[in-house]
């Protein structure tokens, strides 16, 4: 038995029923244990709403949230006096509830909820609460469009083509069915998904807390995990796509090859491809590309690739048929994909040899691979919205997260850190590093990064890795790679290393936006040859020249140490939203980025990402494109994202008549 929240006033996300609750019938030695497991702020948080108690949100509980460094203070850094009285408060209000035979709660007023926000947000201004409440997703939905198409433009035609189907596009999709506005979802995929259909490798699994991942109008409490492995997050997505009824508006197997904008209907023809090899064109008023970062594999070109005798893939092209028992094993690269394989094939392998350019930072993350709690996930089961307030903690513990750490500080002279506190952060990673290869010098040289910590992605770590590594059969090979041969990979220094299987883990091209889409678009202006391999847009969402054209997860949107991409491609999703209402308000045909503030945002955007690490380091990472500049990376505050994405400034655009748009 379920109970399904009917009561709450207003729906968070209708037609969405996520949040959904057992009844409780356990004894209190039971709502004991589980309290003992729980993560305490939140759960506070949940259980104020829930009881209406104010001794649960009182200021001598409030978690003090210091500083993150290479980790998170446990509990937000509760004293054990705190905690212990927390859990009683915490147990006394779950068996009133109980008692009271569980009912549905009542939402609390606005002001009360507001406060129980400020008690998990320390510092927080009233400036965030707008933010907070949409992340929150509680009286209502706060991103979904307050307008409909059928009010605004009852007698326009206009549709729109949302390429790609992860979980971007499936933003975009139920964003566009809430405002009535006719579209189209093509994906090259047979199914949802995105980089979470296509990635199947071993030991393939989000290293961003999976409460945080999430939608915000799709908020799931029963995660397994803390971090969850690939088929989670592929289901959640499924799942979302099904009960947001947007699966009958994607066409699969049909992937978008090419867009032209045809200056007098004002529209984009959009050149699809399907499965068969078979095209056809559509035409469309308006685009939302989510194509994503992370979906066009990068193997570098190596001398004898074609001559090598054995199975050779990207990781993100994983063969279902592959078997790699007893084979000798090569993997190029140790990214995030490749730490998450070498430990998880080590065991079945006869050898294995890992080629590494730069080593990762590493975040010392002892639960990586652990389930949750099992107290942890009976509260999640049992206490209404308790997984949207343990997602917005999530949440607001990674607003700035270690954002203070990647600062470049002028007067700071080191040869390797970039400022005080990227400093303080290298010397807990370099502590790690020390006690987990202190029996292993040889590792431990080749482990060490020379590079500021927050220049390229940082890594979580449980320890399987250094594990792996001292492994006999596995060797850790940083002289570079010289050539490949039909059984072996030959390094610089010319040892050879046999193979019978060659894994890249070796990335994406993620500097090349839309890319491989040929997209033309006014006076002929084509958008690839313009960026010339250095992409930039307007706000990370629009292009001058390409009108009604809108991205997710567009240059310098990547929230990389506070926040994640899902923040980001909901601020972009919902921009994109505005400002089709707006061309509905103005009966505008389309709209197209001015370039003078173009020009100035980009402007603005480059000199603050040279205030962090990421952007004055020199080691080679997917931040930075092949111009040296840091064109994947947002260098402000979450919440000027936010402010700025919120609604379309109309003055920032053009807007187009047809008639005479020659």
């Amino acid at each position: 038995m379920t109970i399904a929240l009917q009561q709450v006033r207003e729906a968070p996300s209708e037609g969405l029923d996520f949040d959904t609750v057992r009844p409780i019938h356990a004894e209190r030695s039971e709502i004991e244990a589980a309290v003992a497991d729980a993560e305490l702020p939140s759960l506070l948080a949940a259980l104020a709403m829930l009881t209406g108690d104010e001794r649960l949100i009182s200021e001598e509980l409030r978690p003090p949230l210091p500083p993150m460094g290479a980790t998170i203070a446990p509990q937000g850094g509760m004293s054990q006096e705190m905690q212990v009285k927390a859990r009683a408060l915490s147990v006394a209000a779950i068996l009133s509830y109980r008692n009271a035979g569980c009912p549905a709660p009542a939402m609390p007023d606005a002001a009360f909820l507001d406060r129980i926000m400020k008690f998990l947000a320390k510092g927080a201004g009233s400036e965030y609460l707008p933010l907070l409440r949409h992340e929150l997703g509680l009286p209502r939905d706060i991103g979904a469009p307050t307008w409909r198409k059928s009010e605004l433009a009852p007698e326009r035609d206009f549709s729109v083509a949302v390429i790609g189907a992860g979980l971007s596009g499936v933003a975009a999709a139920y964003r566009l069915r809430q405002a009535g506005v006719p579209f189209v979802v093509f994906d090259k995929n047979p199914d949802v998904g995105g980089v979470w259909w296509s990635n199947t490798y071993p030991g393939c699994r989000l290293d961003t807390p999976n409460f945080a991942y999430s939608l915000s109008f799709a908020q799931k409490p029963d995660w397994p995990q803390q971090f969850s492995r690939q088929p989670e997050i592929r289901k959640y997505i499924a799942d979302v796509a099904d009960r947001t009824k947007i699966r009958s508006n994607i066409r699969f197997n049909t992937e978008v090859v090419a867009m032209t904008w045809d200056e007098v209907a004002a529209k984009w023809n959009v050149k699809v491809r399907r499965a068969d090899g078979t095209s056809e064109v559509h035409a469309f008023n308006a685009v939302i590309a989510a194509l994503g970062l992370l979906t066009r594999p990068l193997i570098p070109e190596i001398p004898g690739l074609e001559t090598f005798g054995g199975a050779a893939f990207h990781s993100a092209e994983w063969p279902a048929d592959v078997s790699l028992e007893g084979k000798r094993v090569a993997v190029i690269g140790t990214g995030a994909s490749a730490y998450q394989i070498v430990p998880s094939i080590v065991d079945r392998v006869a050898r294995l040899s890992v080629f590494q350019r730069n080593p990762p930072w590493m975040l010392a993350t002892p639960t990586y691979h652990d389930d949750l709690k099992a107290g942890m996930a009976w509260l999640l089961r049992h206490i209404p919205f308790y997984g949207r307030w343990y997602r917005f903690w999530q949440f607001w513990i990674a607003a700035e997260g270690r954002f203070p750490l990647v600062q470049v500080d002028e007067d700071w002279q080191h040869p390797v850190s970039v400022g005080r506190a990227n400093e303080r952060l290298r010397q807990e990673c370099l502590a790690m590093l020390e006690a987990q290869f202190a029996d292993r010098p040889d590792l431990l040289e080749k482990m060490t990064p020379a590079y500021p910590p927050g220049a390229k992605r940082m890594l979580r770590d449980n320890g399987v890795w250094a594990a792996a590594l001292k492994r006999e059969h596995t060797s850790l090979v940083t002289a570079g790679i010289a050539r490949i041969e039909k059984d072996a990979v030959v390094a610089s220094d010319g040892e050879r290393y046999p193979a019978d299987v060659i894994v890249f883990a070796t990335g994406f091209t993620a500097s090349d936006y839309l890319a491989p889409v040929t997209i033309v678009g006014r006076q002929g202006k084509n958008l690839h040859d313009w960026w010339a391999g250095d992409c930039r847009a307007y706000l990370g969402v629009t292009v001058p020249g390409f009108p009604n054209m809108f991205m997710t997860a567009g240059p310098n949107t990547g929230l990389v140490v506070n926040g994640s991409a899902i923040f980001s491609a909901e601020c972009a999703v919902e921009y994109s939203l505005s400002a089709i209402k707006a061309l509905f308000e103005k009966g505008a045909a389309a709209m197209d980025c001015r370039m003078d503030l173009f020009e100035a945002f980009n402007d603005k955007v480059d000199r603050e990402n040279l205030t962090k690490a990421w952007g004055v380091a020199t080691v080679s990472s997917w931040y930075r494109n092949s111009a040296g500049r840091a064109s994947q990376t947002w260098p402000f505050p979450l919440l000027d994202y936010w402010r700025v994405t919120q609604k379309v400034e109309i003055g920032d655009y053009e807007l187009i008549d047809p008639n005479n748009d020659k």
